[in-house]
């Protein structure tokens, strides 16, 4: 076994024999901002938990200890172990809502799909802010009708038309398209099935044949599924699985004889705790990146200096440090930070509640020049969040695993969002009439 890939399995398996919840790493105070955590580290989806809580809490670390908070408001966090049990999340956000010991809560990261969708009007009666990036419910991406729901930087609509847009260069045009096989396995939860609505769209669009295949949790075994796509022999798999049923989906395919470069994960199946379980199988493999893995950009030798060279990383493999998951828990750290830095320019530097948290993302606003200050530079893309619009962003590229690392094989690949857009205002049209919403007027509030 490489030596590479053997740090990754012992430190999984280190992981995941803690068995009790972790505790609190600094305790709050009422001159403090709060952060509840629904993490998980154990469990089947530990794989992608371990790391990216990592990523998070180096990074809260470091603007505590290095920049001494923002704007001098200390951070002050307490974790949740959930093992991504969306009833769990559920309840740490009842737990914590009203914020500890005095500090207040500006806004709660589910980092789960099913929890957005469970927590969404509960969100939005407390005025808390569900923070979901590159997750969520697509439609919340609708601040009029979501004021506090922010799917940030990809919905799964985007996602599905940055895959499609990808498949469409390869095939040499989206006049290619038509009649093509288009196959989705997918996890069988709300994640899983939230980007069929826009995969249909665009089948109708571009005339291609849209076939969906949906993989029960946790996805260990998934002979049946792979057995149904060797049958239809389709042209292209887009893969939307989550933990272990993606490196199971990859091995399987491998198995039932499909070609892995004709199979494209989305956004949650495309880390090295997805590839490397999965062995030279993998090869080839694609997967859409809104941030790519590495340790060389600016972010990361701050951290090195400041956090790991001084024993304080939460990584206890540090082989894991610059992967994609850690990566992903930089930039949702980074992407609070700066919200949080521009609720307090406006409301003055002390901690924020729900409220003025929903205020702070709605006036996000990360160019290059900031991103460059913040050593985020071509690690995110530049983020502007608005009332109407609560994704910003919207683009990803497309990474394929070498059988030691990921190579990046696109530039940036915008989505298609003039497309999108009617079916997402339709979308959330209809959820406001259901619920009795009446839509903001954005631009009078701005």
């Amino acid at each position: 076994m490489h030596n590479s890939v053997r740090r990754v399995f012992v430190g999984v398996a280190l992981s995941l024999s803690l068995q009790t919840p972790l505790i609190s790493l600094v305790q709050a105070a009422p001159n403090e901002q709060f952060v509840p955590l629904a993490t998980y580290r154990v469990g089947p989806y530990a794989s992608s938990g371990i790391p990216w809580w990592a990523g998070t809490l180096d990074y809260l670390r470091y603007i505590n200890e290095v920049e001494g908070g923002i704007n001098g408001v200390k951070i002050a966090w307490q974790e949740c172990e959930t093992e991504w049990s969306t009833d769990r999340i559920v309840e740490c956000y009842e737990r914590y809502k009203n914020g500890k010991d005095g500090a207040p809560v500006a806004f709660f990261l589910t980092h789960s799909t099913p929890a957005s969708y469970a927590l969404m009007e509960k969100g939005a009666a407390d005025k808390i802010p569900l923070i979901d990036p590159a997750g969520g419910r697509t439609e919340s991406s609708d601040g009029r009708v979501f004021p506090y729901a922010f799917p940030l930087l990809l919905t799964y609509y985007g996602q599905a038309s940055v895959g499609i847009n990808y498949i469409a260069q390869r095939e040499g045009g989206f006049d290619k398209l038509k009649g093509k096989k288009i196959v989705t396995v997918y996890h069988d939860s709300s994640y899983g099935r939230e980007t069929q609505a826009a995969i249909e769209l665009l089948a109708n669009k571009y005339g291609f044949e849209n076939i969906q295949i949906p993989v029960a949790h946790p996805g260990n075994e998934q002979s049946v599924q792979w057995r149904q796509v060797r049958q239809l022999q389709p042209d292209w798999v887009f893969l939307r699985t989550w933990g272990v049923s993606t490196p199971v989906a990859i091995k399987t395919a491998a198995r039932f004889g499909f070609p892995v470069d004709r199979i494209i994960g989305d956004v949650w199946a495309g880390s090295e705790a997805d590839v490397i379980p999965a062995g030279p199988a993998a090869k080839g493999y694609q997967a859409l990146a809104p941030f790519p893995g590495g340790d060389s950009f600016e972010i990361h030798q701050r951290l090195r200096e400041h956090i790991l060279n001084k024993g304080k990383s939460d990584l206890k493999d540090l082989s894991y440090f610059g992967k994609v998951y850690y990566n992903i828990g930089l930039v949702n750290a980074a992407i609070v930070v700066e919200a949080l830095r521009a609720g307090q320019a406006h409301f003055g530097h002390r901690p924020l509640n729900g409220e003025e948290g929903r205020w702070a993302f709605e006036h996000l606003n990360v160019d290059e020049q900031r991103l460059k200050q913040i050593g985020f530079s071509g690690l995110l893309q530049p983020l502007q969040v608005t009332c109407a619009d609560h994704e910003g962003g919207g683009a990803a590229r497309v990474q394929q695993w070498d059988g030691e690392k990921w190579v990046l094989v696109s530039d940036w690949i915008q989505a298609d969002r003039e497309t999108l857009q009617p079916l997402i205002e339709a979308k959330s049209a209809a959820y406001a009439q259901e619920k009795g919403i009446t839509p903001r007027h954005c631009q009078a509030e701005r």
